[in-house]
């Protein structure tokens, strides 16, 4: 049984559907990207998993259990932590008060989860009293992923990570994605940078006009030259 499953959904905003029978699955234990231009329906995919928008058709199960009647929230609690593009921070709040929020939507005891967050993340151990919207936007993506944490899922579900951020910080963050696999967390991520996403992650599936174009394990779509130029850079 997969850990997430999804089947042949349809699924968009209003009267505009963006996404047209996609389907895809993630294994527990595995990081797999979501790799297609923009526009191809890859956020949407990420937001009718954790059920912020509707799906007009198909089935999305997480553990076994349908999840489309859930709300949000509820699929938080089950174990699905979602990074959104663009973070999501509470900027007048510091990054302690972010994190402790987090637990609010979480499953787990605060203190020692914020705990392995500052241990990961050492810059925000040492920053916990500044305000979120004053760090870098490495430092405020390290943020993100550390209230993912915090929020105790099984499944993280990563919004472009890389999107806005220097060479240096992009490695940074991957590393941390890798880390954070080899805890037990398994990751669907979202991301431009094919490069470095096919670099770190088990399998992959190529999103084309809300349809999976293609899919296979990251050497196998690395290694097609004609998808490589075409779609991913």
């Amino acid at each position: 049984m997969h850990l997430l499953s999804i089947d042949n959904i349809v699924a968009g905003y209003g009267q505009l559907t963006i996404l047209h029978g996609a389907s895809l699955y993630v294994d527990e234990g595995e990081i797999v990207c979501l790799l297609g231009a923009n526009g191809a329906g890859k956020s949407t995919l990420l937001r009718a998993v954790s059920r912020l928008i509707p799906v007009l058709s198909g089935s999305i199960t997480y553990a076994g259990k349908n999840i489309l009647p859930c709300k949000p929230h509820v699929v938080a609690k089950r174990g699905i932590s979602h990074v959104p593009e663009g973070r999501g921070l509470f900027g007048n709040l510091t990054v302690l008060e972010n994190l402790t929020l987090a637990t609010f939507a979480g499953r787990g005891a605060a203190a020692p989860l914020v705990k392995t967050v500052f241990e990961l993340f050492p810059v925000l151990g040492r920053r916990r009293r500044q305000l979120a919207s004053t760090l870098s936007g490495g430092e405020q993506q390290m943020l993100a992923i550390g209230r993912a944490l915090v929020a105790d899922g099984s499944l993280f579900v990563l919004d472009e990570p890389s999107m806005g951020l220097s060479p240096m910080y992009v490695k940074n963050v991957f590393s941390i994605v890798a880390q954070i696999n080899q805890k037990g967390k398994t990751i669907l991520l979202v991301e431009q940078n094919a490069a470095m996403a096919l670099k770190y992650s088990h399998r992959g599936y190529v999103l084309e006009n809300g349809r999976i174009l293609a899919s296979g394990t990251s050497s196998q779509i690395g290694a097609n030259a004609e998808l490589t130029k075409a779609y991913l850079g």
